[in-house]
Order: C-alpha cells, then structure tokens, then sequence
C-alpha cells in the first residue's frame, strides 16, 4: 500500500556532492518519521539521518556536519543532501518510511540506490 521511489545515486569522487530524494505515495494518511540507512558489503544497516514529523533530526556520527536530511510531508519526501563525500560513504542507500496505520506505525523501504565515491 505504500510504495517508495528513490533516485540521486550515483558515482562522484571524494569531495563532492550528492542529492538523494525519496517520494512515498499510496495509503499515507500520516507520517512519523523519514530517513535513510545504509549498508556497504559485509557491513550491517546503519542508520545515516532521520527526521520526524516535528522536525526533529537524528544522525550518524561518521555524516555529522557533512549531510543534511530534509522533509517535505505535504509532498511525502525526504531528501538527503551529501557534501564532502568519502571513499567509506560508498554504501547502498535505503530510505525509510515510517507511517501511521491504525493505532500503530508501519515500516516501508525503498529498493535502495547504489552511492559510489572513487576517483
């Protein structure tokens, strides 16, 4: 019933930057939270940024300073803006969304989108 749609991955080298949206659509009604993870071969899921709906934001340690989460909830997207990008940010993003349904919440997650930083 919820269907997430990522895009902005890609190659860049170290040092640059990226943009990663993630749009929701389907039965959302309300949302909790948005954010991202990620996992790099042999590494578990981990989370990179998150943001609830009242605008508060939680982040990794290793993307402190360097990445900024945002959330539009009228237009259910989240973007992830990456600056000064590193050889170990090389991972598999996936967003997440977690909505409100009944009187709990439900997890979505998109296919995930490749991040590559080589030069």
């Amino acid at each position: 019933q919820v269907q997430l749609v990522e895009s902005g991955g890609g190659l860049v080298q170290p040092g640059g930057s990226l943009r990663l949206s993630c749009a929701a659509s389907g039965s959302i009604f309300s949302i909790k939270t948005m954010g991202w993870y990620r996992q790099a071969p042999g590494n578990e899921r981990e989370l990179v940024a998150r943001v609830t709906s009242g605008s508060s934001t939680n982040y990794g340690d290793s993307v402190k300073g360097r990445f900024t989460i945002s959330g539009d909830y009228a237009k259910n997207t989240v973007y992830l803006q990456m600056n000064s990008l590193k050889a170990e940010d090389t991972a598999v993003y996936y967003c997440n969304v977690v909505v409100r349904v009944g009187l709990g919440t439900f997890d979505s997650w998109g296919q995930g989108t490749q991040v590559t930083v080589s030069s």
